[in-house]
């Protein structure tokens, strides 16, 4: 098997371990936003969320193995299938069908990132980048994120954008630790701080992405799958040396894919948001809305004792005929009397 294929097989991988980690997260940010307590320290408790991190951590390491043997514009657009993964998982877990626009949005995808694998396909990297760069790099995405992460409107989008960008960058840091395991780029102390920084921005993507959830998950993982790739491309060309195969062609190729895949994420990202009437019940193949509770009912008085009546309203009323008259009963209200002898 070749680098570019192993690298590949890897990526998709690690593309369902995400995604089934995306779906996990987003049912319990919605659980704890509905509470009323969606803490951090409260998540420390929950075994879902450790689960979450669980699988987060299985797909990080499998993408760490495929920046070994693939670069970056390779390996990182093949994250959209994160996104890919997630809509038939999500819908699963909702007790609902695939959308048909969800399968256009799949196979656009999917058609998008065949083209881009034909451009950026490569052998297995051997460059670095020098601690300098590294903190160059960490100090000019601090300073984005900073600003994205600040409170304001729309904080889901804010915060998936943020996500994409510290995952990008971890992911371009990690790349020059694989390499530099093979060789004499950076030495131990360098490579040590490289690891720290990753650490950070790991540990940073995963918490924006929690937040960013919270409104759901369509549109949110699909502009944090977006700008992954973007943040770790512009890494890889502009310093790691990589470049696209075919000249004016394969740029042409890699545009147009690009296009198609970012139309395919659009699409599932609208198809994937949240349904309306999703309270409802799911029984058998038909969706049946919840049952309707009754209204309470006003509470009927109690009638009023007799004493507590005034005299004139103490009089009984004249029974239809056939029924016995009150004073067949005990103590008339009119003259007193007793009951009628027999």
């Amino acid at each position: 098997m070749t680098a570019t294929l192993l690298a590949v097989a890897l990526s998709l991988i690690s593309a369902v371990a995400y995604a089934t980690a995306a779906v996990a997260q987003e049912r319990l940010a919605a659980r704890t936003a509905a509470q009323g307590h969606g803490g951090g320290l409260r998540l420390l408790a929950n075994s879902a969320w450790w689960a979450a991190v669980g699988l987060n951590a299985g797909g990080a390491l499998l993408h760490v193995a495929a920046l070994r043997y693939g670069t970056l514009t390779l390996v990182q657009p093949l994250g959209a299938l994160t996104l890919v993964a997630a809509v038939p998982l999500g819908a699963h877990r909702a007790g609902r069908r695939v959308a048909r626009r969800e399968w256009q949005g799949t196979v656009l995808t999917l058609a998008g990132l065949a083209a881009l694998l034909l451009t950026a396909s490569g052998p297995a990297p051997d460059d670095a980048l020098s601690l300098t760069e590294a903190l160059l790099v960490a100090g000019a995405t601090s300073t984005l994120l900073a600003l994205l992460a600040r409170p304001g409107g729309r904080p889901g989008l804010r915060h998936a954008t943020a996500s994409g960008l510290a995952s990008g960058i971890a992911s371009a840091l990690t790349q020059t630790l694989t390499v530099s395991a093979g060789g004499p780029h950076l030495p131990l102390w360098q490579a040590g701080i490289v690891a720290l920084l990753v650490a950070a921005f790991a540990a940073g993507g995963l918490l924006l992405a929690q937040t960013a959830y919270r409104g759901g998950l369509g549109a949110p993982l699909a502009v944090l799958t977006l700008a992954n790739p973007v943040a770790a491309a512009v890494v890889g060309l502009s310093l790691l040396g990589e470049h696209l195969r075919g000249g004016a062609p394969g740029l042409g190729l890699t545009l147009g894919g690009a296009l198609v895949a970012a139309w395919g994420v659009v699409l599932l990202s609208r198809a994937s948001a949240r349904q309306p009437g999703a309270s409802t019940v799911v029984r058998g193949s038909a969706s049946v809305p919840p049952p309707q509770e009754a209204p309470p009912r006003e509470p009927v008085p109690d009638p009023l004792p007799v004493e507590t009546l005034p005299l004139a309203l103490r009089t009984a009323p004249v029974p239809p005929p056939g029924l016995p008259h009150p004073a067949d009963g005990p103590a008339h209200a009119h003259g007193g009397r007793g009951p009628r002898a027999a």
